[in-house]
């Protein structure tokens, strides 16, 4: 099975690019699921109910969120009736929506897809650690391929994870950060694994947001609202070739895409 996974949708910008190509990105790159990571996709923070709706109909197959997931509050009711969309996993007991969801594509093996949340430089909720152990003694039998966005502001923190998981999950993403890495490899447990898949945004910005309110918050000190950027956009993210067989990651490629 191959999976491109993307990172973090940012704005109109961003989820307008996805939902127009994702039906061709799955023929180019000849991939049977597509994971975005859609928490920024309404105004550059947070993802609202009918955004979330545009993409899965457009063709992503799971989206998934993180810390933004909360500002919109029609998406608290949509997450609970909407297998197809996760929350982190490890806010606690009775938040709305699910941080792991099973899909079962037809023709194909299925897919578990875990949500996780870092407490590094973040709010500090539940360990993942501990979450990811509980969330994996959750699933079916029949589960062998596990996919898990774990979406974290520390690079060591995203490290940890993966190597505390090698082997238990076939793929560990990062995602949050905006800024795709160069580390796309595959751990001797047979895990995939990307530090950051980027995002999916305007390219000509400070991560997908416009350049000039966020420098000038750097500058003065000042808070300033900041907005998606215009421009050209660029497309972010992983292909995981994993075998069915046994659940392990066989190749993982960076990729991306310049849409202008």
């Amino acid at each position: 099975m191959k999976i491109l996974m993307l990172g973090d949708i940012v704005g109109r910008p961003g989820r307008r690019e996805v939902a127009t190509r994702v039906q061709a990105l799955r023929r180019e790159l000849g991939v049977d699921l597509v994971i975005a990571n859609g928490e920024n996709a309404s105004g550059g923070i947070g993802i609202s109910a009918k955004s979330a709706k545009s993409l899965l109909n457009a063709g992503v197959d799971v989206l998934t969120s993180g810390n933004h997931v909360w500002k919109f509050r029609d998406l608290h009711s949509f997450m609970g009736r909407e297998s197809r969309f996760v929350r982190p996993y490890n806010y606690p007991e009775g938040t709305p929506g699910k941080g792991l969801t099973v899909i079962r594509p037809e023709g194909l093996e299925p897919v578990a897809v875990l949500n996780l949340q870092g407490r590094t430089f973040m709010h500090p909720i539940d360990c993942p650690f501990k979450a990811a152990d509980r969330a994996l003694a959750e699933l079916p039998e029949d589960v062998r391929i596990v996919v898990c966005d774990f979406h974290a502001e520390a690079t060591g923190e995203k490290q940890a994870l993966a190597w505390y998981l090698d082997g238990r999950v076939s793929v560990l993403v990062g995602t949050h950060t905006h800024v795709q890495t160069a580390d796309a490899r595959v751990l001797p447990g047979g895990s995939g694994y990307m530090t950051d898949l980027g995002f999916c945004g305007a390219w000509n910005s400070c991560l997908g947001m416009d350049p000039e309110p966020v420098v000038s918050r750097f500058v003065t000190g000042i808070p300033s609202r900041f907005v998606p950027a215009k421009g050209p956009v660029i497309l972010q993210g992983a292909v995981f070739d994993i075998d069915d067989s046994t659940g392990r990651t066989r190749e993982v490629s960076l990729w991306r895409k310049e849409t202008w």
